[in-house]
């Protein structure tokens, strides 16, 4: 495991190594993260996402523009994630504006997914009331149908968001609730990293 990361000065190379470990422990998802928006009223909503890629830029999700989130990045696009790893009593916080990927950028990752998520992305008209499990079922068949021969598509209404980080923290567990807190923050996506320890 990492030694001393509070001395680390580069958030998204400590990020990578612990993401690495988190690999190696986790039974489940180590990219599983908490996401929020906030909707049209600014009540929070928060939901689990799985990020599908990191770099200096961001954190990538992807999802239906058209679903709950979709729409509140819209209106409001600036989020928020947490990254929780029980196995090694960590977690990482992020904040920041969300911006789409690219087209290609979106095309490549969906063109990477299994054929039958290809599909239910068409059928799922995610976030919106389903009648029945039969109704789902008859959309997904329809649109196994239509693209029984050659690529499934990119719909227009499936992107990806990257949540470019403002404010990064790292949390590590220590006895009698002395956690470790490391903040690195910056004014804008394109500023410098300041850093600071904060009380648990």
């Amino acid at each position: 495991m990492t030694s001393d990361f509070t001395e680390r000065e580069d958030p998204f190379a400590l990020f990578a190594t612990w993401f690495a470990e988190a690999g190696e422990s986790e039974p489940n998802d180590p990219n599983a993260m908490a996401l929020s928006t906030v909707d049209e009223t600014g009540l929070p909503d928060v939901r689990m996402v799985l990020m599908k890629g990191f770099d200096d830029e961001g954190f990538v999700f992807y999802t239906n523009t058209e679903s709950a989130k979709g729409r509140e990045l819209a209106a409001v696009p600036k989020a928020a994630a947490v990254f929780h790893w029980k196995s090694l009593r960590r977690q990482v916080r992020l904040r920041g504006p969300a911006e789409r990927v690219s087209e290609a950028e979106a095309d490549a990752y969906f063109a990477s997914r299994p054929r039958d998520s290809r599909i239910g992305a068409w059928a799922s008209r995610q976030s919106r009331p389903l009648e029945s499990r039969f109704a789902l079922e008859k959309a997904v068949a329809t649109y196994a149908a239509k693209y029984a021969v050659g690529e499934v598509p990119r719909p227009p209404h499936w992107t990806g968001f990257r949540i470019r980080p403002v404010y990064l923290e790292f949390w590590q567990d220590r006895p009698f609730r002395l956690h470790d807190r490391v903040v690195f923050r910056r004014a804008d996506p394109n500023g410098t990293w300041t850093k600071e320890r904060l009380y648990p």
